[in-house]
C-alpha cells in the first residue's frame, strides 16, 4: 500500500504539448482518491502514469519514497481495471481471473486457491466456467475487478470502470468497490465523470482542468469551501449558481447578499456564488419561476429575477410549485460563495 507521490511532475508530448507541468500531488497510503475533470483534462494520463503505461517527463513520481520513473509497469505493484473490461474472450471466467498469476509462474493449485476466493467474494462462483460473451455488463466487470484483486497489488487503478453500465448496475458496484476497499484498505486511484461517485466513494477528490490541479481535499471541503470558480462550477449534482458582479445581475446580486454590484466590487468580489441546495423559496413576488424539473423527492427550480438575465437555480420538495408562480428566494449568509475578479475564492 504505497504512499505515491508527484513532485515536480511534467508530462508532455513533444517539446511544447504539456498535459502537467509542475504537479505537485501526494496520495496518501490506503486512501480512495478520485481524480475528477472535464473530457482532455489528463485523468487517465495521470493514472496511466502511476501504471507505467505513460512516462514521467520531467520531476519525480515516487512510490513510499522511492522513485518509480522508470521501473516497468510490472514492477510497481499495481493492478489497473479498464473501462472496456479488458477481458480474454476465449477464456473461462475463471482463466481470466487466473490469468495474471499463471503468467507470473504461481502454480496451479495455488493459484485455483486465489482465484476461488476472488470469485467467493465478488459472487462469481456459479459463472467460473462461463466466457465474457456469456456475461452481462456488471458481471464482466466484476471479472475484470476480480483479476486485478487475485494478484494482491500494491494499489488499485480504476479507469471510469463503471461508465459503460446502466444506473442501476453502476449504483450496485459502486456499492461493491467501496466495501472491496474497506476490506483490503489498499491505496486506490479512480477515474470518473460521475459526481455522484467522486462525491461517495472518494477519501479526497482531486479536481482537474486542462490548466492542470485546480483542488484537492475531502467532498465536503470541496463542496462547501470550492477554491475558485471552476471548482465551484464543477462539483455538485447541481451546478452551483455564479452569479457576475455587473450592473446587469445587480437585481440578482442585491436579492442574494443584500448588496449591489458597484458595494460588491468595492470589497473585492468578482462573483458570487450560491448552491441550489442553499437556497429556499418563500412567498413573495421577488421572482417568478421559469420551469420545475421534477427530480422524485426534490425538483429543480428556475426562477428569474425581474431587470436580472438568467436564471437562478434552487431545490425543493414543495410539490405545489409550478411555470408563472412568484416566490422570493432566500439563503443564509453564511451559505453564499464570493470569488475575486480572476475567480479565486475569497476567504471571510
Amino acid at each position: 500500500m504505497p504512499n505515491i507521490v508527484f513532485r515536480q511532475a511534467d508530462k508532455r508530448y513533444g517539446e511544447r504539448v504539456y498535459v502537467f507541468k509542475g504537479l505537485d500531488l501526494d496520495i496518501r497510503k490506503g486512501e480512495f482518491t478520485v481524480l475528477v475533470g472535464p473530457s482532455g483534462c489528463g485523468k487517465s494520463t495521470l493514472l496511466r502514469m502511476i501504471a507505467g503505461l505513460e512516462s514521467v517527463s520531467g520531476g519525480d513520481l515516487l512510490f513510499d519514497g522511492l522513485r518509480v520513473n522508470e521501473l516497468p509497469p510490472v514492477e510497481r505493484g499495481v493492478a489497473m481495471v479498464f473501462q472496456n473490461y479488458a477481458l480474454y474472450a476465449h477464456m473461462t471466467v475463471h482463466d481470466n481471473i487466473g490469468f495474471g498469476l499463471k503468467i507470473a509462474g504461481i502454480k496451479k493449485a495455488e493459484r485455483h486457491e486465489l482465484i476461488m476466493k476472488a470469485a467467493r467474494q465478488l459472487q462469481l462462483e456459479e459463472l467460473l466456467q462461463r466466457k465474457p460473451t456469456q456475461l452481462s455488463g456488471g458481471q464482466r466487470q466484476r471479472v475484470a475487478i476480480g483479476r486485478a484483486i487475485v494478484r494482491e497489488p500494491k494499489a488499485f487503478l480504476f479507469d471510469e470502470p463503471l461508465s459503460n453500465l446502466d444506473a442501476n448496475l453502476r449504483a450496485q458496484m459502486r456499492t461493491e468497490i467501496a466495501q472491496l476497499h474497506r476490506r483490503y484498505g489498499i491505496t486506490t486511484v479512480y477515474v470518473t465523470h460521475d459526481q455522484v461517485e467522486a462525491m461517495t466513494l472518494a477519501d479526497r477528490i482531486v479536481v482537474l482542468s486542462r490548466d492542470g490541479l485546480e483542488q484537492f481535499g475531502t467532498p465536503d471541503e470541496l463542496f462547501d469551501t470550492p477554491a475558485n470558480v471552476f471548482v465551484a462550477g464543477f462539483m455538485g449534482s447541481h451546478r452551483m449558481n455564479l452569479v457576475p458582479v455587473d450592473e446587469a445581475h445587480s437585481p440578482l446580486l442585491q436579492l442574494l447578499t443584500g448588496q449591489g454590484h458597484a458595494a460588491l466590487a468595492a470589497s473585492g468580489v468578482g462573483s458570487v456564488g450560491a448552491r441550489p441546495e442553499h437556497i429556499s423559496l418563500g412567498a413573495g413576488a421577488s421572482a417568478s419561476i421559469q420551469m420545475v424539473e421534477r427530480l422524485g423527492a426534490e425538483s429543480l427550480v428556475h426562477v428569474v429575477v425581474p431587470g436580472a438575465p438568467g436564471t437562478l437555480s434552487a431545490l425543493s420538495t414543495d410539490r405545489g410549485l409550478a411555470f408563472g408562480r412568484g416566490c422570493t428566494p432566500n439563503i443564509a449568509p453564511e451559505h453564499i460563495h464570493r470569488f475575486d475578479p480572476k475567480g479565486q475564492r475569497l476567504r471571510s
